[in-house]
């Protein structure tokens, strides 16, 4: 504004520019809110009416059954999904009940199959039945009793609620577990199971992902390996061998639990007959004509007397797998 002539110019007030926060700072709250306070501070607040109340209470209500609703919505899943769900649990239980039927009665005739044998042998061989019934032991076909070591390995303790990854190198691994059953088999092993499943000839341990697994049966930590034997000798071997280097190390640098004992009686089952799929008639046993007491249930052994089971990796006891990363062989 342009000053008349004669009067003295007009000035702005210094914190002209600053009207809102002077607002502000001179009334923070709004009229609204400073009364109510007000009226707590004094005792003086206007009364809560039964009809305000009686619509908090109503609408409080309808929240929670609606958030109740959209949950179980939420977690329910369909019909049609739960009908397949049930159908397939039917299925299962019906078929694992069959399975262990038809397991129990295989096991029954191969305990018959075998008595009727011996019977049949002793009253015309007696020495044949003898060595087929050293020969049934060693090949896994019968149960065995005796005492011997048995070897826990278990899993290293990994924190997953922490946020630790699981190091593939914590956990038992197949090679770990055919080291130690070759190491067994070489300290003087007369059978071995692990997590009771039987070792023969044609065993093979193997890794399917995370899960090892013995002869296509998928095993889980701990893993209890049993060998009947005589403990006070394979003890020491045991722990001269790689097998005693790898479970040293296995407790040391990766924190697997390793608990090694001696045992007084072991009880290892039986894989029942053994069916033959190929067998090579021996050169020597061309020459004579064949004996009527002759069987052929056992295919005829190609070892050396005190000769352990040859795997396919060349180790004896059970097959090989490939290298797993993280972990050196001993």
């Amino acid at each position: 504004m342009t000053a008349r002539h004669g009067d003295a110019p007009q000035r702005p007030a210094p914190d002209a520019s600053m009207t809102l926060l002077n607002e502000v700072y001179r009334r923070p709250l709004d009229p609204g809110y400073a009364a109510a306070a007000e009226g707590r501070r004094t005792g003086t607040r206007p009364p809560r009416t039964r009809r305000g109340a009686a619509l908090l209470l109503v609408l409080g209500v309808l929240l929670g059954l609606g958030t109740v609703t959209a949950a179980v919505s939420l977690r329910t899943p369909p019909p049609s999904v739960v009908a397949a769900r049930t159908l397939l649990q039917n299925q299962i239980e019906q078929h694992d009940a069959e399975a262990a039927a038809l397991e129990s009665e295989l096991a029954s005739l191969s305990e018959e199959v075998r008595r009727l044998q011996e019977a049949a042998l002793d009253d015309v061989d007696p020495a044949l039945a003898a060595e087929l019934e050293a020969s049934q032991v060693a090949s896994g076909v019968v149960p065995v009793t005796g005492p011997g070591l048995r070897i826990v390995l278990t899993d290293a303790t990994v924190d997953t609620e922490a946020g630790e990854e699981v190091d593939p190198s914590s956990r038992v691994q197949d090679f770990d577990l055919q080291v130690v059953v070759n190491g067994l088999w070489a300290s003087g092993a007369e059978a071995i199971a692990i997590n009771g499943e039987r070792l023969t000839a044609t065993s093979a341990i193997r890794s399917s992902g995370p899960v090892v697994r013995v002869d296509l049966v998928p095993l889980v930590s701990p893993y209890v390996v049993e060998a009947v034997g005589d403990p006070v000798a394979m003890q020491p071997e045991l722990a001269r061998s790689s097998a005693g280097q790898l479970l040293a190390t296995l407790r040391s640098t990766w924190d697997i639990g390793v608990d090694l004992s001696s045992q007084t009686a072991l009880e290892l089952p039986g894989t029942g007959q053994v069916k033959l799929h190929d067998a090579t008639v021996p050169e020597e046993a061309r020459l004579t004509p064949p004996s009527p007491t002759t069987t052929t249930d056992q295919a005829p052994s190609t070892l050396d007397e005190g000769a352990q089971p040859q795997g396919a990796d060349g180790a004896s006891g059970v097959a090989g797998s490939a290298r797993h990363p993280g972990r050196e062989r001993t």
